[in-house]
């Protein structure tokens, strides 16, 4: 399978890397619907860590077993799949090679009162089971921040030298943010471009609203202002992903209509993210729905 243009392009990004990292970046490029255009659909499951089984599959009871997530994302034609440990291990035989994995490699809980994550993977574990990334979080803004980003220097770098890419979830919380903080568009820009610094691959935030936080911020927006538009606001954030050259996925955030997922699908496009990673809007619905949705997803990064 020869690599298209495109795709060809956005490895020449990656100036330091392997040709094993760039290989299994270009396996989750050139995978699914969207294989060779350089936009992504990836399908993460690590919910079930974060808020409870219940909290998670029982809206959609046959996401209480691990292949189910497997055959959805085949069936709906993603990029990758990403999840915990436990989750890739349950269908790693059954499905070696359908797909690429991710492996998220460190994961909260709703029992937790601290914004921190432990880790519960390891590169090896990646390996073993022949994923092609590794996935990590950090709390930009949390007391735990620099330990996180340590942590993930040092996974960052063994998953590198091992020919894996790696895969950046930064999501903005702690005591200085409030909610509208957590997702405001100075913050998220922040908060993307600060993945970009530590050598993520692909970078995955939420959608920034128009909210401005840091009080240091506002002169400089307020001078060189965003337009007051969904698709200006992700291209914002796709230019603090060093002027675009490292990929940015936004997530599907809490459980919402259908009409509001693609009207922010349509936002991000026209912003040129490279896609979207939809975990609870997705598989949360009987998997009929949830096929249409993903379906209608793909069409608009298709355009």
């Amino acid at each position: 399978m020869r690599l298209t243009p495109k795709v060809q392009e956005i490895l020449s990004w990656y100036e330091s890397d392997n040709p094993g990292t760039k290989a299994n970046l270009a396996r989750i490029l050139m995978q699914g619907k969207l294989g060779g255009t350089g936009r992504m659909v990836i399908l993460p499951v690590d919910q079930g860590f974060e808020h409870g089984p219940a909290r998670s599959f029982a809206p959609n009871p046959a996401g209480y077993d691990p292949r189910y997530m497997f055959e959805l994302a085949l069936e709906a034609g993603l990029n990758a799949y990403a999840a915990p440990l436990g989750m890739i291990e349950a269908g790693a035989t059954s499905y070696a090679g359908c797909i690429p994995t991710i492996l998220k490699v460190n994961s909260s809980n709703s029992l937790s009162t601290t914004k921190d994550q432990a880790v519960t993977a390891t590169v090896q574990d990646a390996l073993r089971l022949g994923c092609s990334a590794i996935g990590f979080t950090i709390y930009p803004g949390s007391e735990y921040q620099f330990e996180m980003m340590e942590e993930l220097r040092e996974l960052a770098q063994e998953a590198k030298a091992c020919g894996l890419a790696v895969v950046v979830w930064s999501y903005p919380r702690g005591p200085m943010l409030d909610k509208v903080g957590e997702t405001a568009l100075d913050i998220c820009a922040y908060a993307a471009h600060m993945a970009a610094l530590v050598g993520a691959h692909i970078i995955k935030v939420k959608p920034p609203t128009a909210a401005i936080s840091l009080d240091a911020a506002k002169k400089t927006y307020e001078k060189n202002p965003v337009e007051d538009d969904a698709a200006k606001r992700f291209r914002h954030v796709v230019d603090a992903c060093f002027g675009g050259r490292r990929l940015v996925v936004f997530s599907g955030g809490e459980a919402k209509g259908t009409e509001d997922i693609l009207k922010e699908v349509r936002a991000i496009h026209a912003g040129g993210g490279n896609g979207s990673i939809m975990g609870r809007n997705a598989f949360q619905r009987p998997k009929a729905e949830a096929l249409k949705l993903l379906s209608d997803i793909i069409a608009i990064y298709q355009g």
